[in-house]
């Protein structure tokens, strides 16, 4: 087995303009407690649980479950939580008791040896909780294996590069063992150190490696036997600049919904080359609370359909404001203020994904671009550095992103250029809300003139927020029409009108759905189709674009 050389990445580093008061820092406040309601919004009651286990006030936790689970009696979760509420207590046999109940009922182990970690440390060494934690070692005809927590995740994907995303149990080496063969008789290596300090999160990044290329591959933690399995395979994309035909999944609005985390089996039974979440990927809505921002992430990681699909599409992902912060929420100017921005959403974001290195330099910000063939990608940051749109001069990217948006821009030579925001660009997409572009619209009216005024062709949109599947087209804005393809209900259970009325040419909201894009840019007059697919995979609306139409 050969082992790689580390890749070194360089990065330009951008100057921070750091605050250091205690102010909100012009952040919208997060009233996070005024969200202690009895919500039967599954994505939140568990939330709600730990909340209250967080504050202390154990009894309510318990009651609030209680009732719960009179109505959904085989809940996994709630026995989980209320195992967790009972270790608190100090009721150690009643909290395993649960926790065993939890798991009997589908509840994956990993989320017990994942945590929140804190909150399970009163029954982490009940003999059950060990022999979760040991079973992740079991011993087979090959070896002593060791399993990851949560993942293999497979991310960031270019022409030559894969990142691959773990947990683990505790603090490890990771390889990661690629071969061409899938009987992986000669296969490289390459492998990063995982500590606490990450919450036991780390990515692997091969390199390297062959353009339009299928790899196979295994896992190794620290000296124990390689872990393979059927979904443990990539493709890199075609090599940069190449014409290709290739697709994606988009969308957002991805709350918790247990009955609907088949989504991700279904957009797997498409094979699409690379996804892309685009905001309200997971529903925190607690940004004072790191416990509260894992939590959240680790229950969608446990989900066996999620890792399926993830372990071999790649998944490129930006946050909005359900994962930032809270519900239509500006962070403010300021790169440390509110603290919580630079505690805890980002860093907490930035261990949970496993994207391309963000080109925000040495400031937070999780905006960056990204090739696959001649279509490039340009990711959006609408929350960090967005101030209120009653305010003065209103940004939604700030000068630092926007500065770096139109220099993209005019660097890029893709048949098609995909700018995705996690909020729509349309106007009529929200009514008169002031949280998608509509609250910001010089900033998008700068943006549109200088695409314009710089000619640059074969622009394309796209974005997610509203819990439906739309398209739009944007007129008399730029020299040519922008369209707009919009979905952002992938799980939720809640849902938006749909807009014939207001205009939309695509709108859809009768099931959960996502949006599939096909790309083909070997046509003499290249092509984007964009189909609207329910979660039981039904085709329901498409659209074509030509490029001819976007120059």
């Amino acid at each position: 087995m050969k082992y790689a050389a580390p890749l070194l990445i360089v990065l330009v580093l951008w100057s921070p303009v750091a605050v250091s008061d205690d102010s909100l820092g012009e952040a919208k406040l997060p009233k996070v407690d005024m969200s202690l309601k009895r919500d039967w919004q599954y994505k939140r009651v568990h939330q709600l649980a730990l909340r209250y286990i967080l504050l202390g006030r154990l009894d309510e936790a318990e009651s609030f479950l209680n009732d719960y689970l009179k109505d959904h009696p085989g809940d996994a979760e709630s026995h989980y939580m209320l195992g967790l509420m009972h270790g608190q207590r100090g009721e150690l046999a009643e909290g395993v008791a649960l926790l065993e109940k939890a798991v009997e009922l589908g509840l994956s182990p990993g989320r017990i040896v994942a945590g929140p970690r804190d909150v399970m440390q009163p029954l982490a060494n009940t003999p059950f909780v060990r022999r979760i934690f040991d079973s992740l070692k079991p011993k087979t005809a090959r070896g002593l294996e060791l399993s990851p927590v949560h993942g293999p995740l497979v991310g960031w994907v270019s022409d030559t590069i894969a990142n691959i995303w773990f947990r683990v149990r505790e603090p490890s080496t990771v390889a990661v063992l690629v071969d061409e063969s899938p009987d992986m008789s000669d296969p490289i290596g390459f492998e990063t150190k995982i500590t606490a300090d990450s919450d036991l999160t780390g990515v692997v990044r091969a390199w390297g490696l062959k353009p339009d290329t299928k790899y196979y591959y295994s896992v190794m933690i620290d000296s124990h036997a390689s872990v393979k399995s059927d979904d443990y395979h990539f493709r890199t994309m075609p090599a940069v600049g190449t014409p290709a035909k290739f697709s994606l999944a988009f969308g957002g609005g991805a709350g918790y919904v247990p009955p609907n985390e088949r989504m991700w089996d279904t957009i797997d039974s498409f094979n699409p080359s690379l996804m892309l979440l685009l905001g309200d990927n997971v529903y925190i809505d607690d940004p004072e609370s790191a416990v509260m921002q894992q939590y959240t992430y680790q229950r969608r990681q446990s989900r066996p359909e999620w890792r399926r699909l993830t372990a071999h599409t790649p998944t490129f992902t930006i946050w909005d404001d359900h994962d930032f912060s809270v519900n239509d929420s500006w962070g403010g100017p300021h790169v440390d203020l509110p603290k919580w921005k630079i505690e805890n959403s980002w860093p907490i974001f930035q261990q949970n994904w496993a994207n391309p290195p963000y080109e925000s330099g040495d400031i937070p910000g999780c905006w960056y671009s990204f090739k696959v063939g001649d279509v490039d990608f340009v990711m959006l940051d609408c929350r960090y550095y967005r101030t209120d749109p009653q305010g003065d001069d209103p940004t939604m990217l700030g000068p630092v992103q926007l500065a770096w948006l139109k220099e993209t821009l005019k660097e890029l030579n893709g048949t098609f250029k995909v700018i995705c925001s996690s909020v729509p660009f349309d106007y009529r997409t929200k009514g008169d809300s002031l949280d998608t572009w509509n609250g910001y619209k010089a900033e998008r009216d700068d943006i549109f003139g200088f695409l314009a005024e710089q000619k640059i062709e074969g622009v394309l949109l796209m974005s997610a927020d509203r819990h439906r599947s739309d398209a739009w087209r944007i007129d008399g804005e730029c020299s040519y029409p922008l369209y707009e393809f919009n979905s952002s209900r992938l799980t939720n259970l809640h849902v938006h009108k749909t807009m014939e009325d207001a205009g939309a040419i695509i709108s859809y909201n009768a099931k959960q759905s996502f949006g599939f894009v096909e790309f083909d840019t070997t046509a003499d007059d290249p092509t984007v189709k964009y189909t609207v697919i329910t979660i039981d995979g039904e085709r329901v609306h498409d659209l074509t674009v030509k490029r001819s139409e976007l120059e």
